[in-house]
This record gives structure tokens, C-alpha cells and sequence, in this order.
């Protein structure tokens, strides 16, 4: 079974489950309902063709009420640097926010919008300017399932990286070799090929710095950025690399559009460098497969897949490469399956997601949403990941160190995770008077129970039924049947009888304003929530 042949059985609740997990932040049980029965392909081209449906949504708002200007789109206003904080975080809500809803819609782009945004860092707390923030995020929202070489090429000129990196103070006589390192180390080439070799030297970095000179930021009255070619201020000589790029020289510019046309004969020169294909399908691989990267793995799906990639049939498109990885044997694979730690954000925005959190309407219902947002961004950012915000140049630490995922869970994070968890299965904080996030069990009791009002005439649910609802699609790898009777028996119904959840539920359904009998229900529902939500199961996906 050849690892990127595509998966031929049909979509199960298992592997349907799976594929959106992977794909998504996190899928609603009715996303997960709605795949079951499609063949991978289907499935993938439907998640692809959902981007149309949410690459251009409404702006961001400002989302204090105390405000004059609350609820109004504040991207076109001149810039405001009083608050620059406030729509720095609001931008990043906004972001959260998508995540979050989809619409019963759901599709790649997200998730993918993330991928890049650990792989081309521009973290707002150096740059500070949101309108640059929301630059970057817009061309990494709308780019990131194109070419490769054009993201990179737009890249290398979005004002914030150019200011992140210094880029908008390289001129000749006075390099910076910051991005043109960072653009072989991190985002193009790679540091290292799988055995450890270099993939360019110092002298390459300094060559690079001379063919990005000249490159700078200006800004308007209104303060929106774009990047601007000066050729005063670029380096005219030839700039010779090494034989890690064959010797290549870039041939020495001066007129107006020097800029562009030495950035391209570079970008070029690096796509050509044999490891490129292999560092970008390996990262995508580690995001959307498995972190574990094998000897195995590198010859036999990193390697094809890389090859795939750079050939000159795909030419360096990202959609399909994500496609075959999707739909290949190798992804569906049941050692691939639960393999992966969550990241705060699977953890975070799954949770909602699974669990069928309303996200109110950013625009109409601004103060709920930024509360709504606010849970979940700042759920995620106190286990340390912090969407445009990044800590280091090279990202968040579990996406690049030893290890990888497994450094989303230590002692500290884990226990953070058990009071977020709490948190939702106990709610009490509110978007808006009368809607609480989290988990209602009582309402979630009554949906289950058909004609909840007609006691002598439709029989009680049971625990088991209960519990299976509770449980749907909450685990990446199902429960064996010992372990669902230790959480009913044990967990669940304390070592009493089962049938005493059925007599509790028919005298909450009886008399629902009883305290106690409402109480008993709602008690045992959050018991079992509390202590599933806690397994080890539910922080691998």
C-alpha cells in the first residue's frame, strides 16, 4: 500500500472525524456526520472548495462598547496609536473567531493561515503597527493555497517583514543579513538537510543581503504600508553564491526595476536547491500527519511528496501537494491516527467547536463576540501559544524544538488545561445576560431525551445512551469497553445502580424546577464530562 496512494474506503465517523481534526481546528458533530459515506477525494475537495466561502469576510471591528466608534470597522481609518493595542487584539480575535465558526462550512484555510504564520513570522508585539499585522495576515489568508514562489516573493515584501527583519534598512555598503538569513534558514531552504549537512554558507547569507538592498517601507497619511523600490540604495554588483546553489551568479542591477528582478532570479535559485522540497513538505507533513519524521518517512513520503511539489507539472503549488497529503493512505494510517498533542488551539477551539459553542456575529453582537473571542484567544495564549505573537523568529517552540508537540504538555500546562476544562463544564462566564460558555447539561439532557414532557409515555434514556451522546467524537482513539463501563460505573453513577440515573432523570422531567432531582442530573453529566475531558485521550488528536 504505497504511503501516497490516495485512500480509497469509504469515510467512517472514525476517519471522517480524523481528517477534520487534522484539517481544521476542530469540527462540530454535525461536520463530522456530514463527511461520513464521502470518499477522501470528496471530502478533501470539499473542505478546498469551502475556502471561497470564508477568504473574504467582513473586517474586524472595534469591539468595545464604551467606545464612540464600537462596532465600526477601524482598518480604513487613519491610524490610531493611542489604541494600537486594543486593535492589534482585536484583529487577533477576529482571526479566532473564524476559526471558530466556519459556517457549517468547514475548509483548509485556517488551519493552513496558521501553518504559514509559524513559518513566516511577523509577531505583532515587535512591529506594534496593526494595520501592517493585518496586511501580513491578509496575504497569508488569501496566498496561502497558491504558489509557493509568489507567497515567498510577496513575502519578502510585506512592510511587516520588512520592518520585523530590518529588510527596510538594507542598502548598499551597509547590509543586513537578518531576512536574507531567515529566508534560507527558516523559510525556503532550510538550515539542514535530514542528515544533518548545511544547506549554504555565511557567504551565501551575505550574497542574499546584497540582492535584497534597497528594498523600504512607506506609509501614507492615513498610515497603510506598502514597499517601495529605491535604487540608490541597492548593491549594482554581481553577487556570486556557492556550490550549494551551483555557483550562481546574480547578475548586478541599477535600473528601476532592479528590485523585482534580482529577487526573483533568487527566489528561483533557492527553489532549485535540492532540500526545498523536502523541508516544506516535511514541515506540512509534521503539521497535518505526524511529528515524528522517520528514516522511513523521509524516503518514502517526504521525498515523493517533495518531488511532486518542485516538479514542473505542479511548479511549486501548495493546494495540491496539501491534496495528495490529505487524501494519501499515509494520512489515514492507524498509527497517524491520536499521534499528534493538541496545540492550545485544537485543544481551545475544538472545544467550542465540538461542543457547539454559539459564535455570536462580530459585527451585529460585537461585546458577545469579544468575550466569546477573548475565552478562547486567552485560553490558548496561557498555554503558551499566541497566534501573531509568536515568541522567537523560528515560532512557537513545540513546531520547531525536540520533540515537537509533546512540548505543548508539561506540569504546568497540563494543569492549566484541567482549570480550562473545568472552566467549560462549570460555566460561568458570560458573552451576554442568559448565554454562558461552556457546557449546559441540563438543556443538553433534555435535546436527548424525546417528548422530555410526556413521562408517562416515553420511557427515560439510560446512562449508556447518555453517556454515548456525552461522548461522540470526543476521543481520537475510541474507548474499549472497559473503559466506557469504568467511566459510567465509576465515574458517572458513583458505584450506584444504573438505573438510578433513569429514576433521577424521570423525576427531573417530572417536576424540572426541583432542585434536587435537576441537580442529581447535572451533577452526574459533569462528573463523567469532567473526568472524560481530562484523559490523556483527549489532548491527542
Amino acid at each position: 500500500m504505497p504511503n501516497l496512494d490516495t485512500y480509497t474506503p469509504l469515510l467512517t465517523a472514525h476517519t471522517a472525524a480524523h481528517l477534520l481534526r487534522r484539517a481544521t481546528f476542530g469540527p462540530t458533530k454535525q461536520e463530522i456526520d456530514s463527511f461520513i459515506g464521502l470518499t477522501a477525494t470528496e471530502a478533501v475537495a470539499k473542505l478546498m472548495s469551502n475556502v471561497a466561502l470564508t477568504v473574504n469576510p467582513s473586517p474586524p471591528v472595534d469591539y468595545y462598547d464604551t467606545q464612540p466608534t464600537a462596532g465600526q470597522p477601524f482598518l480604513n481609518e487613519p491610524y490610531n496609536l493611542p489604541r494600537q493595542g486594543n486593535f492589534n487584539a482585536f484583529i487577533r480575535y477576529w482571526w479566532v473567531g473564524l476559526m471558530c465558526e466556519q459556517n457549517g462550512n468547514p475548509s483548509v484555510l485556517e488551519k493552513l493561515a496558521a501553518f504559514w504564520q509559524n513559518h513566516f513570522v511577523v509577531p505583532q508585539g515587535v512591529i506594534g503597527d496593526y494595520k501592517k499585522s493585518f496586511q501580513f495576515l491578509k496575504l497569508l489568508r488569501t496566498g496561502c493555497l497558491k504558489s509557493f514562489r509568489t507567497l515567498i516573493i510577496e513575502m519578502t515584501k510585506n512592510p511587516g517583514m520588512l520592518k520585523f527583519q530590518n529588510g527596510d534598512l538594507n542598502q548598499k555598503g551597509w547590509p543586513n543579513e537578518n531576512y536574507a538569513r531567515e529566508l534560507q534558514e527558516l523559510f525556503v531552504v532550510g538550515e539542514n538537510d535530514f542528515a544533518g549537512n548545511q544547506n549554504y554558507t555565511e557567504d551565501d547569507v551575505k550574497a542574499a543581503a546584497k540582492v535584497l538592498t534597497g528594498w523600504q517601507v512607506t506609509t501614507n497619511s492615513n498610515g497603510d504600508s506598502t514597499a517601495v523600490f529605491t535604487p540608490a540604495r541597492h548593491d549594482t554588483s554581481d553577487k556570486t553564491f556557492s556550490s550549494k546553489y551551483n555557483n550562481k551568479t546574480i547578475a548586478g542591477r541599477s535600473d528601476a526595476s532592479a528590485g523585482d528582478a534580482e529577487l526573483a532570479e533568487l527566489i528561483d535559485m533557492l527553489l532549485a536547491h535540492p532540500h526545498t522540497g523536502r523541508f516544506i513538505c516535511r514541515k506540512l507533513y509534521r503539521w497535518y500527519v505526524n511529528p515524528n519524521v522517520t528514516t522511513d518517512i523521509e524516503d518514502n513520503v517526504i521525498g515523493p511528496l517533495a518531488s511532486f511539489f518542485t516538479s514542473p507539472a505542479n511548479n511549486f503549488n501548495i493546494q495540491p501537494v496539501l491534496e495528495k497529503l490529505l487524501t494519501s493512505n499515509i494520512f489515514y494510517d492507524n498509527r497517524n491516527i491520536g499521534a499528534i498533542i493538541k496545540s492550545p488551539a485544537e485543544f481551545a477551539i475544538g472545544m467550542v467547536r465540538l461542543f457547539g459553542q454559539e459564535v455570536p456575529n462580530h459585527t451585529t453582537d460585537y461585546v458577545a463576540f469579544r468575550k466569546f473571542a477573548e475565552f478562547v484567544y486567552w485560553n490558548m495564549s496561557g498555554l503558551q501559544l499566541d497566534f501573531l505573537s509568536q515568541p522567537l523568529v523560528f515560532g512557537s517552540i513545540p513546531y520547531y524544538q525536540s520533540g515537537y508537540s509533546k512540548n505543548w504538555i508539561n506540569g504546568n500546562t497540563l494543569g492549566i488545561r484541567g482549570a480550562q476544562i473545568d472552566k467549560f463544564v462549570h460555566p460561568y462566564i458570560a458573552i451576554r445576560p442568559g448565554s454562558l460558555i461552556g457546557i449546559d447539561f441540563l438543556a443538553w439532557v433534555r435535546a436527548l431525551q424525546p417528548n422530555f414532557s410526556d413521562v408517562a409515555g416515553t420511557p427515560s434514556i439510560s446512562c449508556e445512551y447518555a453517556f454515548e451522546q456525552f461522548s461522540k467524537y470526543l476521543f481520537a482513539i475510541p474507548l474499549t469497553q472497559s473503559q466506557k463501563d469504568f467511566l459510567i460505573d465509576t465515574i458517572m453513577m458513583k458505584n450506584l445502580p444504573r438505573a438510578t440515573w433513569t429514576n433521577e432523570l424521570t423525576n427531573y422531567r417530572k417536576n424540572p424546577t426541583n432542585i434536587n432531582s435537576s441537580n442529581a442530573v447535572m451533577w452526574r453529566g459533569q462528573l463523567v464530562m469532567r473526568y472524560m475531558m481530562r484523559m490523556a485521550e483527549y489532548h491527542i488528536f
